[in-house]
């Protein structure tokens, strides 16, 4: 048979070749039409469905752990919001009520789950994610109820390639990137939790490839390119030994610069402290972005001040001669964080989020952090830089300041021992990008959040492969946003790095350079290739390229432009 490639959304920037092992749990959940409700006992019908539940959380707290101890703090965390669905009472009063009306339990569940499902469903961003959450749960109880079997995905054979609908995430969690070469889904994004876990686990992953992945058989030799987004089924054997070249590029410890000397730092995004170990194994200079979300997730009240103190001076002595970027607290109306009551909003992403927090309902919380953060800067021994996050106006970013300035005065007058560090902010609202001079004229530096920059600029939610082909930060929107940010800190002492996605794709690299970008922040899986690129990159050439870019009217021709330079690089 000839090869043949199906496209997706790639959400690592790793290869893996093997054979497609089918997972198909819902097959497994089939039900039977309900008998008539006169022959059902009400009572003994909602016993068992109590039973399933408590079994459930069981399963849930134990996977929660084992998911801590692979992927880390702040991606465990998604179990603590599954618990919360499972004794949800609007969940329980809707299961209750079919419980009531005579259905055998596992019918009362999926009546029970189906109106909150289609409610996420109806919403936007990341918020449709919920109603994937809510169906993991839904099918979890079900196969408690009928006593089907799970299918242990910690238990393939190697070099399988898992083919699914979707993942859910504990089902992500149970892959060993040791046995298993990748995983395929036809739904998600690169923003799913799937497509996160798989990067934390560093497996090769395609998310998003619609209905054609059905029609792939058991047992298809395949090739799975989490870099492009491609999956080649039947793939020749010159196609198989390129992808099984996993030649990367090796790791360099020491800064680099590009081939005509111009140094671009090559930093690491931390999302909590079991990463900092990798990060200075793949080579990091320092931390481009440190998470510090997962300090304040999964407990009953905030972290004290001594905590946080301790957690950044890890942080920094990890880097003891580089630069660490600490991100305040970056919440919003999609975690959950109990003890911080975060309101329900109509859309969270363009609500009360990031700074507009700190400043307002979280103000106590950002003061105590930055009291951590400051004598963490005295004590640490790399260089502390602390950026606020959703900043929209030059208001916010001055009252934040304010806030720094009023706690160092604090600390002196208490004789504590701290070091005011350099105080920048995320580039990653439409307004930052347009405002950057006057940003650049107020800190030391700006850090561009691909990401949500994309979103905001595209206006295209993250989370949604439905409109996951406008959400490419490859567009001549977004990089002419990239472009203003940087033409906004000329002649200014601020620097200005990417902690996005984006820097992390090593095909965009010397675009990036070009551009004009001081520092690149990423996966520290990509580290090494990013690094290899940016020595390889001259910067006269770089900054043809960025020219003839911001001059696309299409990201078509900006992909054009990308690869016509690569292949002009190979020959």
């Amino acid at each position: 048979m000839s090869e043949r490639t199906l496209s997706g959304v790639g959400a690592t920037p790793l290869s893996g070749v093997g054979s497609v092992v089918w997972y198909r749990p819902g097959e497994a959940l089939e039900l039977d039409d309900p008998p008539e409700s006169d022959a059902v006992d009400p009572a003994a019908e909602r016993e068992r469905f109590e039973e399933a539940r408590d079994t459930a959380r069981e399963e849930l707290e134990t996977e929660r752990e084992r998911a801590r101890e692979r992927v880390g703090d702040e991606e465990a965390a998604v179990f603590d919001a599954h618990l919360q669905f499972l004794d949800d009472p609007q969940i329980g009063d809707a299961v209750g009520d079919q419980l009531d009306a005579g259905l055998p339990a596992e019918h009362a569940v999926r009546k029970g789950f189906a109106g909150p499902i289609e409610q996420f469903e109806g919403m936007e961003g990341r918020m449709t994610e919920r109603a994937d959450d809510l169906r993991d749960i839904r099918d979890r109880l079900v196969r408690l109820l009928v006593g089907g079997e799970r299918t242990d995905l910690s238990a393939l054979p190697e070099g399988s390639v898992v083919f699914a609908e979707r993942l859910t995430p504990s089902d992500t969690a149970q892959l060993d990137p040791e046995v298993v070469s990748g995983f395929v889904t036809a739904t998600g994004g690169r923003t799913s939790h799937a497509a996160i876990f798989a990067r934390s686990l560093a497996l090769p992953a395609v998310v998003g490839v619609g209905d054609d992945l059905f029609a792939v058989e058991e047992g298809t030799a395949v090739v799975v390119d989490g870099d492009t987004g491609d999956v080649i089924l039947d793939p020749t054997e010159e196609t198989r030994a390129a992808a099984a070249d996993t030649d990367r590029a090796e790791v360099r410890p020491e800064p680099v610069a590009t081939s005509d000397g111009e140094p671009i730092e090559v930093a690491a995004n931390v999302g909590q402290p079991a990463e900092l170990a990798g990060a200075v194994e793949q080579g990091a200079d320092g931390i481009g972005l440190y998470r510090t979300e997962f300090l304040f997730l999964e407990r009953e009240s905030p972290p004290d001040e001594d905590e946080q103190y301790e957690a950044y001076v890890d942080a920094l002595d990890a880097f003891p001669e580089g630069r660490v970027v600490v991100r305040t607290l970056d919440v919003g109306g999609d975690k959950p964080i109990p003890y911080l009551e975060l309101p329900e909003e109509e859309n969270p992403f363009l609500g009360e989020r990031g700074v507009r927090r700190s400043l307002g309902v979280d103000a106590g919380l950002f003061e105590t952090q930055l009291r951590a953060l400051l004598r963490a800067a005295a004590d640490g021994a790399g260089d502390l830089a602390v950026m606020v996050p959703m900043v929209a106006t030059v208001e916010e970013f001055e009252e934040a300041r304010e806030a720094l300035d009023s706690v160092a005065a604090d600390l002196e007058s208490e004789g504590v021992a701290h070091e005011t560090p350099e105080f920048g902010l995320m580039i990653e609202t439409p307004s930052a990008a347009f405002m950057a001079d006057e940003f650049a004229a107020r800190t030391e530096f700006l850090s561009i959040g691909t990401n949500d920059l994309t979103q905001y600029v595209m206006a295209a939610s993250r989370g949604n492969e439905r409109v996951s082909e406008l959400h490419d930060p490859r567009h001549p929107a977004v990089l002419r946003a990239i472009a203003r940010t940087v033409e906004g800190a000329e002649g200014t002492d601020a620097w200005v790095g990417m902690c996005g996605e984006m820097a992390g794709d090593p095909d965009l690299t010397e675009l990036l350079v070009g551009l004009g970008l001081d520092e690149l922040s990423m996966s520290a899986v990509t580290i090494p290739d990013v690094k290899a690129n940016v020595a390889e990159t001259d910067g006269e050439a770089a900054s043809a390229l960025a020219e003839r870019t911001l001059r696309a009217s299409t990201k078509r021709e900006v992909e054009q432009l990308i690869t016509d330079t690569i292949e002009n690089t190979k020959s």
